[in-house]
């Protein structure tokens, strides 16, 4: 599938992998895949844009849905659990750090970073967004549509805390693409 995509898209998913680097994240999730559309100056990155998107808004957005640790120790606090103590259970019982994200174990150390479920099907997405508009290649607006279509990642989630219609978004790209 990647041979039918535009150096823009490529370009997208390459920044994709970077993004996912720097953010610690041990694979590509459609937040990635967002960060590295507007990353580039396709068509994608024009129309995010003009709804107020920016690389930096959008990582912004993105390490505090991944660092949310201290509003989710609130929520369960009002709940009568204390985070803390059930930290110090699961550690007690396991070991220190048992409850930590996972360090090299596991890690790729070829380079590659995979996708999650979400990212690949938004990929995959894309492909379907592209035959459906008659086009032979994948563009990096067809990638925000993939994102748009998946419907569930994190990329959607800051489109929506931001504010913004997706289907509004996907009807500008889609007019964007000439479809």
């Amino acid at each position: 599938m990647f041979e039918r995509f535009t150096s823009e898209a490529r370009a997208t998913v390459v920044s994709a992998q970077q993004e996912a680097r720097r953010l610690g994240s041990e694979r590509i999730g459609t937040e990635h895949l967002l960060l590295g559309l507007l990353d580039q100056d396709g068509v994608a990155a024009g129309v995010l844009a003009r709804h107020g998107l920016t690389r930096d808004g959008v990582a912004a957005a993105v390490v505090a849905a991944a660092g949310g640790e201290e509003l989710d120790a609130d929520a369960l606090q009002v709940l009568g659990i204390d985070l803390d103590a059930v930290r110090s259970s699961v550690e007690a019982t396991f070991g220190p750090g048992a409850l930590d994200a996972p360090g090299r174990r596991g890690r790729r150390t070829d380079g590659h970073i995979p996708f999650t479920p979400g990212a690949k099907k938004a990929v995959e997405l894309s492909l379907r967004e592209a035959l459906a508009m008659g086009s032979r290649s994948i563009t990096d607006g067809h990638i925000a549509l993939g994102v748009i279509r998946e419907g569930e990642g994190l990329a959607v989630k800051v489109l929506h805390d931001r504010g913004i219609d997706p289907q509004v978004l996907r009807a500008e790209l889609r007019a964007a693409l000439g479809g």
